[in-house]
């Protein structure tokens, strides 16, 4: 076990990062992915999980997926993915460990007072939360200016990150990683301001809302906003479409987290997703949603 820095102590930025491993704590649909990222350049990357399933899962997909993310490299890099249960061993040595587990917060409280206790002084512990910013999970570790928000996306297709201070990170951790993650294909933004949903969520949420709002009131109906959403702005999915690809409980619990930090909100959008949510209609993973063309196995 790895001793804290004591309180009195200041922090460290880690060195010798190239030559240590990185850490994915949580290894189901985002986890693996951040992972996969992560082996485009060699290097070992660890994932923890206590679900045996999910550990042999993700390797399997990191394994099954590089190669088509390493064709304009100069050879295929030396990565070690590597699974295990045992939180210990997988933060041994890593500079930088990401948390990606379910979005409740007490959860991630108790993680990251682990992840305190048991990485290295030096590691910069990160948080994949898409909900919550790192402030409201960081403030009671030894060293909070090591803790802060890295939210991903969908990589490897959609590979923009925000990067959200928690209020007291070093400025270096974030200069650092603005540095360092390109060299995995991950582009990073930094949210300057504490903010709920980051930057680009923020944006999209305000389109699902609207686009709800507008809908909820009879203006139009779900199928024509997304025909024209798909003419004017030429993408092949509208709004009402790619809510059920995400999933309208999902949509529904983040539009409520929103709602939470500033009830001035609408509340059309919210009804019209309860009533869908509440009937079992959840969209693609359910088989329907605003559609009902869906398998349950996909569109």
């Amino acid at each position: 076990m790895n001793e804290k820095i004591p309180a009195g102590k200041a922090y460290e930025i880690p060195k010798n990062i190239r030559s240590r491993p990185i850490t994915i704590i949580g290894a189901g649909t985002m986890g693996r992915r951040i992972a996969l990222m992560f082996c485009t350049r060699g290097g070992e990357v660890r994932v923890y999980d206590l679900i045996k399933e999910q550990r042999d899962a993700a390797v399997e997909f990191v394994n099954k997926e590089l190669p088509s993310l390493i064709w304009n490299m100069e050879k295929n890099p030396d990565c070690h993915a590597i699974a295990t249960d045992n939180l210990a061993v997988a933060v041994k040595d890593a500079w930088l460990v990401i948390e990606s587990i379910p979005e409740k917060l007490d959860l991630k409280k108790k993680v990251f007072a682990e992840l305190d206790r048991l990485a290295e002084p030096d590691a910069i512990l990160a948080s994949n939360s898409s909900l919550y910013a790192a402030s409201q999970f960081s403030n009671n570790i030894t060293h909070p200016e090591r803790a802060l928000n890295t939210h991903f996306y969908m990589p490897p297709t959609r590979n923009g990150i925000d990067i959200m201070s928690n209020g007291r990170t070093d400025r270096a951790i974030i200069d650092l990683l603005l540095k360092e993650l390109p060299r995995y294909g991950i582009f990073p933004f930094e949210a300057r301001k504490e903010s709920t949903g980051f930057i680009f969520n923020r944006i999209w949420a305000a389109i699902n809302r609207e686009s709800l709002a507008v809908a909820a009131e009879g203006v139009s109906t779900p199928t024509e906003i997304d025909q024209m959403w798909m003419i004017n702005m030429q993408t092949a999915l509208g709004p009402f479409r790619f809510m059920d690809k995400v999933g309208l409980d999902i949509v529904l619990e983040t539009e409520s987290h929103y709602s939470e930090q500033n009830p001035h909100l609408p509340t059309g959008p919210r009804t019209l997703l309860e009533k869908l949510v509440n009937a079992g209609h959840l969209g693609v993973k359910t088989g329907k949603g605003f559609y009902d063309d869906y398998t349950t196995s996909g569109p």
